[in-house]
């Protein structure tokens, strides 16, 4: 690559820790974070503050300068009776609504004001009514928004900060928070990595990487491999680049799960740059081809975090990983290619080749046998027509595993809603000269269509697929994430993983 990046998943002990006891007054960062809803000052620590600074936090809120508001953003330069060199007020709303997705996005707000130049040292003050999964979402989300796009920037516009401080916070959940910061920020980077940079070779080196440093299994299959496995879907995908295609595939197994079949299996999408093939899409819509692997990212980021965590549960990550081009060999309209569980697909777009990717894996996967199948990919604009930009659409085979998925999304604040999939869809798909066709009838419902694909190639293994085409990247900034890569979904996996070895299906 020609730019050297070495993303890893570790506590961050050096940088993110706790100081359970330690006294806000005199904490002497800074800049040290207050979180504040509209009802003021109830008590705790913000009282404490309130009395440091002779009521300045009481009269600022009675004049209507601190309202509290969800995300409002207040700094307080030099706070007299504080030993930090600002306060900044932090608004999160009200505490009935204050949730761990919401506290996750505010101190994301948070951080990523703080971030615009270097700070050696920021605290963040938790607040006691917090449960756990809350706090450890926000230390989450604080590591998230500190850290920006500008990967190849010579003048960095965001600056992590040498050493962030949770007070009053317990050592383990801060450590569990900075763990699953870094699987996000691990899956950011790789979206935001340009696409000469990151291909499919260097995924997998990447991969290879990050299994070393977490001790997880990996197997990667090059062309050869996959001529020998009959993967000839992934593969005529491939055909149109000079980049090789891979199939990346790790295993985690945690404390007491030496072996057998993996509890869940994570899937990505993972097409490093997509030009549409044949199928040229416009330059407009492809400029942001980079991140048609965001789905490939979160698999990864997730069971490195997963890993790390330690976790008693049996994963397995695979992706799959090609250029999708239009050169000489560029597969075509109108050819039929068979995958490799003996499917023919026709191909009536080259520009829907997610799906035909995502079939030889998601059979490589049910070879093993999983309990669950989950995959996310940038899979169709038509997802991104129904629900907007910021909400992933779900599609299952099993209503259990779906509201498995649901929940746990929903648990860290990432938003999604479930598609149909009545059989009617599957009639679209037919095609008169092979076992189906790779796009549905016309472009309505596309989203579903596409899902009924994939549909085929999981064997009936409880099976959830997530459109991640809206939330994934961000193409303008958000009050708590720059523009560009968000990690999308990495951490409901993290959450599914931990909340598996207790489900039933």
């Amino acid at each position: 690559m020609s730019h050297e990046f070495t993303a890893t998943v570790t506590t961050a002990a050096d940088t993110i820790r706790a100081e359970p006891s330690a006294d806000p007054t005199r904490f002497e960062g800074d800049a040290l974070v207050l979180f504040l809803g509209p009802d003021g000052i109830a008590g705790g620590a913000a009282a404490e503050l309130d009395r440091a600074t002779g009521g300045l936090l009481s009269r600022l809120i009675n004049a209507g300068d601190l309202t509290g508001k969800r995300y409002e953003c207040v700094p307080l330069l030099a706070p007299p009776g504080l030993s930090c060199g600002q306060l900044l007020v932090i608004g999160t709303g009200p505490a009935e609504k204050a949730d761990a997705g919401l506290l996750h996005r505010a101190a994301a707000v948070a951080a990523r004001q703080l971030s615009s130049r270097p700070r050696g040292c920021v605290g963040f003050l938790a607040e006691g009514r917090w449960t756990n999964e809350q706090l450890e979402q926000a230390v989450a989300g604080a590591a998230v928004g500190m850290v920006g796009q500008d990967l190849y920037r010579a003048e960095k516009k965001q600056h992590p900060f040498g050493v962030t401080v949770w007070l009053e916070a317990a050592v383990e959940v801060v450590a569990r928070g900075a763990i699953i910061a870094a699987g996000v920020n691990l899956a950011r980077r790789l979206v935001n990595l340009p696409p000469d940079d990151l291909y499919p070779e260097t995924f997998a080196e990447e991969a290879a990487t990050i299994a070393g440093r977490v001790g997880l299994e990996i197997e990667i299959w090059d062309q050869s491999r996959l001529e020998r496995e009959g993967c000839r879907a992934l593969l005529a995908v491939a055909r149109g680049s000079s980049r090789s295609p891979r199939l990346v595939m790790l295993h985690y197994r945690g404390p007491g799960k030496p072996g057998g079949s993996p509890d869940l299996a994570l899937v990505g999408k993972g097409v490093t740059f997509d030009s549409g093939g044949l199928s040229l899409k416009p330059s407009d819509g492809m400029l942001a081809m980079k991140c048609d692997m965001s789905g490939a990212a979160a698999a990864l980021g997730a069971i490195a975090a997963i890993a790390a965590l330690k976790l008693p549960v049996h994963v397995v990550a695979a992706v799959g990983l090609v250029e999708n081009m239009n050169g000489a060999a560029a597969y075509k309209l109108g050819d039929v290619v068979t995958a490799r569980n003996g499917t023919t697909i026709e191909i009536h777009n080259t520009d829907a080749e997610g799906r035909v990717v995502l079939a030889d894996v998601l059979d490589v996967v049910a070879d093993l046998q999983p309990r669950r199948i989950i995959d996310a990919a940038t899979l169709t604009g038509a997802c991104m027509v129904a629900l907007g930009r910021d909400i992933a659409g779900v599609f299952t085979n099993n209503q259990a595993c779906c509201d498995a998925v649901t929940a746990a999304a929903e648990a860290v604040g990432e938003r999604v809603w479930q598609l149909p999939m009545d059989h009617d869809f599957d009639e679209q798909i037919e095609s008169p000269v092979a076992d189906i066709k790779n796009v549905g009838d016309g472009r309505l419902g596309g989203a579903i269509t596409a899902a009924k694909l994939l549909e085929r190639f999981v064997r009936g293994i409880p099976w959830t697929h997530i459109d991640i085409a809206g939330p994934a990247f961000a193409d303008k900034p958000r009050p708590w994430i720059t523009g560009g890569g968000t990690g999308s979904m990495v951490r409901p996996f993290v959450e599914l993983a931990r909340r598996t070895e207790h489900t039933k299906d």
